[in-house]
């Protein structure tokens, strides 16, 4: 097995917790056999593309149309609900953690959409093989907060992360984060303000408060708000 690396050429450190939860339903099974093995996008994997070629975006939907990218999805709420409303766009979900997918996957059976793709493990896998300027536009919403110190370079936003996915979103592409941890969204303007390749769309108070127009929410919104945090809805455009 291939270790990931870093762009440095250090192994990864994990941007997310653990990866297996509670035993899978037999149907849950059935669909992670079936369903996922038909819309998993291929040669993502460091066994199955050790020199990390890049893959053609046109063989993942068979077209040209545009492509999203949603990290971390998980239990799929959004993304589903994003495929269902736009189905002329092309939505790839990453998430490692085996629950979140086995949650998604038989809906997407159920529901009967062609417009996802699932990939089950690291988001940074895909990013490394995706062309440049594939990606119309991209979604972290409710990452792993890391919240401890000693943590917090486990957190997807960091400059090696951006920088992959900088290079993988088209110019004037929106790349779209949600957080209920004020440290994490303070953390994520600070950083995207530093940088020449955005422009922080979310700048006012206000702004971050309030979600897109096409928001769905998800689980981990619903217990944020339950917990009294507060949601922070940040958005940012590639230049």
């Amino acid at each position: 097995m291939t270790t990931p690396k870093a762009h440095d050429g250090a192994p990864r450190r994990n941007s997310y917790g653990r990866r297996h939860g509670k035993t899978l339903r037999k149907s849950q099974v059935v669909h992670m056999q079936t369903t996922l093995k038909e819309i998993s996008p291929k040669n993502v994997t460091y066994e199955d593309n050790p020199n990390r070629d890049p893959i053609a975006v046109t063989d993942l939907f068979g077209d040209d149309r545009p492509v999203w990218l949603e990290i971390g999805f998980g239990g799929g709420e959004h993304l589903l609900h994003m495929a269902q409303t736009y189905p002329e766009v092309g939505i790839i979900g990453c998430e490692p953690y085996v629950n979140g997918v086995a949650m998604l996957v038989p809906r997407i059976a159920e529901t009967g959409v062609t417009n996802v793709r699932v990939h089950m493990g690291d988001a940074r896998d895909l990013l490394d093989v995706l062309p440049e300027a594939s990606l119309d536009k991209a979604f972290l919403l409710y990452p792993d907060p890391w919240p401890k110190s000693r943590h917090r370079q486990r957190r997807f936003i960091e400059p090696e992360n951006i920088d992959q996915l900088a290079r993988a979103l088209k110019p004037g592409a929106e790349f779209r984060v949600a957080t209920d941890i004020e440290d994490y969204a303070r953390q994520t303007q600070q950083h995207m303000l530093g940088r020449d390749d955005f422009d922080v769309l979310t700048t006012t108070d206000d702004a971050l408060k309030k979600p897109w127009a096409d928001w769905h929410r998800t689980r981990y919104e619903a217990k944020a708000i339950r917990e009294n945090r507060t949601p922070n809805y940040m958005t940012f455009r590639r230049r």
